[in-house]
């Protein structure tokens, strides 16, 4: 009687329990969440936007000089009204057509910066950690003395006297300098992990070694490499709009960094002009914190400690 009494409600236990640990995914990282939100908000801003707002009003002497956003007056007593919504700048764009379009080359940069450089860094680092030898020596020197020249001064350099470059151009010029640190990591990985049973095992099964480092080893580094990329992305979009701010990079295309030269080299500063550069700023704000919430979310979950700390 006892135990039959006790059945349903172990039922529900059972149930409740296999309810929680649908749950438990480390995967359903809040700080992930979070993070991945607010970049697919900056997506979905430069998708949906194109379908929605005019974006004509980014060429210059489109609409009113100087409007404040709604809510707000500028010096000369105008008030911001809602056919611009963000203001307008001191060349007559509208600032919610420069963010719609500005916003998500800036991430395209980083993206693809990134992108390309964790290829090299993959290449390299599983070469040198899995191969040894001479090659090891050869593409751990070549990271050490590229990961201490200092990338921005040499862009600056190059951009200046190549002139205006197109977004692609400037991410492949960016990647150049991004793919040391991941192939130090994966280099440090792969060497912990080329004593494992499972690789001396498929060493022993005749495998192949690009078989061994891209099928049987890459998979358990996936929370490294995710945790790398985006550290990458954030440095690349450092590094463009450090570029951008200065004057270089493109100089017909819209991003954050080129808003915010243009405001400063037209005294919007002293103009009390905020919106100008006060949004592109905040955007960029808004895209670093959201880089820097996944990153700390892919940390915990390639970490246990992390998720049982948190």
């Amino acid at each position: 009687m006892t135990s039959t009494d006790q059945s349903p409600q172990t039922r529900a236990d059972r149930a409740t329990a296999k309810r929680m640990r649908r749950f438990d995914n480390p995967w359903l990282n809040p700080k992930l969440i979070w993070g991945a939100s607010l970049l697919l908000f900056i997506i979905a801003l430069g998708i949906l936007g194109r379908f929605v707002w005019n974006l004509d009003l980014v060429f210059t002497g489109s609409t009113p000089l100087k409007l404040p956003p709604v809510g707000f007056e500028n010096l000369r007593r105008q008030e911001g009204v809602w056919d611009y919504p963000l203001g307008t700048d001191g060349g007559g764009r509208d600032i919610l057509a420069l963010i719609i379009m500005g916003a998500p080359n800036s991430l395209f940069v980083g993206m693809l910066a990134s992108l390309i450089g964790m290829s090299v860094g993959i290449t390299l680092g599983f070469t040198a950690g899995f191969v040894g030898g001479r090659t090891d020596d050869t593409i751990r020197i070549l990271s050490d003395v590229m990961i201490t020249i200092p990338p921005l001064l040499i862009l600056v350099v190059f951009q200046a006297a190549y002139g205006d470059v197109s977004l692609t151009m400037m991410a492949l010029l960016i990647a150049c300098f991004v793919w040391q640190s991941p192939t130090r990591l994966i280099r440090a990985q792969v060497l912990s992990m080329r004593t494992s049973g499972y690789v001396q095992m498929a060493q022993l099964s005749g495998a192949s070694t690009p078989h061994i480092m891209f099928r049987e080893m890459l998979p358990n580094l996936v929370p490294y490499l995710f945790g790398s990329f985006i550290a990458n992305v954030t440095t690349s979009i450092v590094t463009a709009v450090g570029l951008e701010v200065l004057g270089l990079g493109p100089q017909r295309i819209p991003t954050l960094g080129r808003t915010i030269y243009e405001a400063i080299n037209a005294g919007a500063l002293i103009q009390n002009l905020w919106w100008w550069w006060g949004i592109p700023t905040l955007l960029l704000a808004v895209m670093f914190i959201g880089l820097l919430l996944i990153n700390l979310g892919l940390d915990e979950i390639s970490n246990p400690r992390l998720r049982k700390l948190s």
